[in-house]
């Protein structure tokens, strides 16, 4: 038997950062979402040699260990370990079994389309799918969150694993407490579409340690820097205005929306652009753009360019000058899956 998952990365299209503690406990956070066809691939094979193997095939790492009921976690493959280390903690009273655990991610580590948290909910999913645990998408979304950010201490906020799990466009509240409340938006699909045709996906060349950067708005929040603060507050009513855009389909506001959001994001935490990121930015407005942002945490990885009508040829082409590359994507409506075979 052999158990498989399959869980979406995630364009955080307006409000990140609002997610992050301790803005979200004090004050609310507020992100627009949407998954997209790029994904994370996990696989789960029972063996019996009492060893348990974690392979990630995209980053050539493996690690192998006798079965015990806890791994350490000091390795590349610390995330393998932590929701193993959960899962019989909480779900196999403390009872080892030996299996072979191997992923596969569809873009490169630090993308900024959150990769980690994906990663975590799709071997999660792997788990439940293969001890049959019956557990709903904000359970298995809330563990995952826990498994990283307290059992493993990764720094991050909380919209990643909830994207990955339910999948789709979704606004998502957070509150103090972890509180999570994931709301499905009805988009239509010519709306959809039309975004699709308008958004590119450009990959920079570069990745970034995002739990840096998180740690330096961390930080920021805890000081009370005001910059900081106001800059969160404006980018959770953008992603009020976003939703209104995708919902009314005033799809050429969006292209506005992101960068009013990408020049208030910038003021959050040192680290977040770069000369490289800026040189790639100002030649897609030059060529027609009106809008876009780094995804994720920023300093790297994917960006979104918005191109109204059909501007999207001469961008793609005044880019060609540059490091990067653009991606291929549709928008998923579908979060983590999970099967036997």
């Amino acid at each position: 038997m052999i158990v498989r998952a399959r869980a979406p990365l995630r364009l955080g299209l307006a409000g990140g950062g609002t997610d992050v503690s301790p803005y979200a406990d004090l004050y609310g956070g507020a992100i627009l979402n949407s998954t997209i066809s790029l994904n994370v691939y996990a696989s789960l094979k029972p063996t019996p040699d009492g060893k348990i193997k974690f392979n990630s095939i995209d980053l050539g790492q493996s690690q192998e260990f006798n079965a015990d009921s806890r791994l350490p976690t000091n390795h590349p493959l610390a995330l393998f370990a932590g929701v193993y280390n959960r899962i019989v903690q909480d779900y196999c009273d403390e009872k080892s079994f030996s299996f072979e655990m191997t992923t596969y991610v569809d873009v490169p580590k630090g993308s900024g389309l959150g990769t980690s948290s994906t990663i975590c909910v799709a071997i999660l999913g792997a788990f439940v799918e293969f001890l049959q645990l019956g557990l709903g998408e904000y359970d298995i979304a809330h563990l995952a969150y826990e498994i990283e950010r307290q059992d493993l201490g990764m720094a991050g906020g909380r919209q990643d694993q909830y994207a990955a799990t339910f999948g789709g466009v979704n606004y998502m509240e957070f509150g103090k407490d972890e509180s999570v409340i994931v709301n499905p938006l009805r988009v239509k699909s010519e709306y959809l579409s039309e975004l699709e045709h308008n958004l590119l996906l450009y990959y920079t060349g570069t990745t970034r340690i995002s739990s840096k950067i998180i740690e330096r708005q961390r930080k920021a929040f805890n000081k009370e820097k005001s910059s900081s603060i106001d800059a969160a507050h404006l980018l959770k009513e953008q992603s009020v205005e976003m939703k209104k855009a995708l919902l009314t389909g005033k799809i050429d506001e969006i292209g506005n929306i992101l960068h009013q959001g990408w020049v208030e994001k910038k003021k959050m935490a040192e680290g977040i652009t770069n000369k490289e990121i800026e040189d790639v930015y100002q030649a897609a407005r030059k060529a027609g753009a009106t809008g876009g942002k780094i995804s994720g945490a920023g300093g790297g990885g994917y960006m979104m360019i918005y191109c109204p009508d059909t501007t999207r040829y001469q961008v793609m082409d005044a880019l060609k000058n540059f490091n990067g590359y653009f991606q291929s994507y549709k928008f998923e409506k579908i979060g983590m899956t999970s099967w036997k075979r």
